[in-house]
């Protein structure tokens, strides 16, 4: 089976997104956005605005069809001109199931925004590799895409068809899909790191072979001879856009898969060692604590703590969550 490394990086991390709410505007406008600890993502239906972006410099213009994805938490203001005085997002979204709303007469723009919902542990993965602030302009090749997804959210929005809600996940999905497709297009302007590398074709089929049999010793010459590289150029160029030796990204993915495994009560540190293709449960243990900084058994009764102390899954907060 084809294994899509990308793709299993989003189910480790159970990355989900979820339209949340938006707004319309007419006139003069400029709305306050709160800083928020989660990914944000919102699109321009209609019109155009300022994007003025705390710790950037410049307001950013945003034209109909441009989408935006925030990973860091940091306020923000939307504008019709950057000199308007903004009101804040709590004045206008406050209130129990209120997620849209409409600013003077609602013509001249449209907006919808949302966030990503990301496993609390293992979420840390993709946080860790986005950049802090994606834009993804409308003149993009895949403009007609996101036009595409844009008009079928607002129409499954509207029309209060049967599935709506279901059909607004999955357009959703594939929305934030798309940004980071859009996004790993400029794989060569990106600081090394995992974002680049799950993006680089050239060591795309030794990245397939790791993370399709993560328990097997793999050695850098099998590796070298899937991308059809020589052993030094595979291991220069692999350092050059993933930041670590091949081997080392081998380690860090397993400890990954490992604290997914370790979530799971009934299965043993042992059992966990064997299905990674450590020898031993000592050898295990040591990577994984050089890795992550205790040993499993220290993590997973961190996790069972954490579990009692705080029941319950996160829910998204109530108010201004359309941005």
């Amino acid at each position: 089976m084809l294994i899509d490394p990308f793709s299993e990086v989003l189910t480790l991390t159970n990355a989900e997104a979820v339209v949340t709410g938006g707004f319309t505007a007419g006139g003069p406008w400029a709305i306050r956005f709160p800083a928020r600890e989660k990914i944000k993502f919102f699109a321009v239906v209609k019109g155009s605005c300022w994007v003025m972006l705390d710790g950037e410099p410049d307001p950013v213009l945003f034209e109909t069809g441009d989408v935006g994805l925030l990973s860091v938490p940091r306020g923000s203001v939307l504008a019709s001109n950057p000199g308007v005085a903004p009101v804040g997002a709590m004045e206008l979204f406050t209130g129990a199931g209120r997620n849209l709303a409409t600013i003077g007469d609602g013509n001249d723009f449209a907006y919808i925004g949302g966030h990503v919902l990301l496993d609390p542990i293992r979420g840390k993965l993709f946080a860790e590799i986005l950049p802090p602030w994606i834009h993804t302009r409308a003149a993009s090749p895949q403009a007609a895409v996101f036009r595409w997804l844009l008009d079928r959210l607002i129409e499954e929005r509207d029309a209060a068809q049967p599935g709506a809600l279901l059909a607004s996940a999955q357009l959703t999905q594939l929305l934030f899909i798309q940004i980071l497709r859009s996004h790993l297009e400029t794989a060569s302007l990106m600081p090394a790191g995992w974002l680049r590398a799950l993006a680089d074709r050239r060591i795309a089929p030794a990245l397939r072979l790791m993370h399709g049999d993560p328990a097997r010793s793999w050695h850098l010459e099998e590796l070298a001879n899937a991308c059809a590289m020589s052993r030094t150029s595979f291991a220069f160029h692999f350092r050059t856009v993933a930041g670590v030796a091949p081997l080392t990204y081998l380690t860090e993915w397993r400890m990954h898969l490992a604290e997914r495994a370790l979530r799971e009560e009934r299965t043993t540190v042992a059992t966990v060692a064997r299905s990674l293709g450590y020898a031993s449960e000592s050898a295990f243990s040591t990577a994984f604590k050089r890795i992550k900084g205790s040993s499993p058994t220290a993590y997973r009764a961190a996790l069972i703590a954490s579990n009692l102390n705080s029941p319950g899954e996160p829910r998204p907060d109530d108010v201004a969550d359309a941005t």
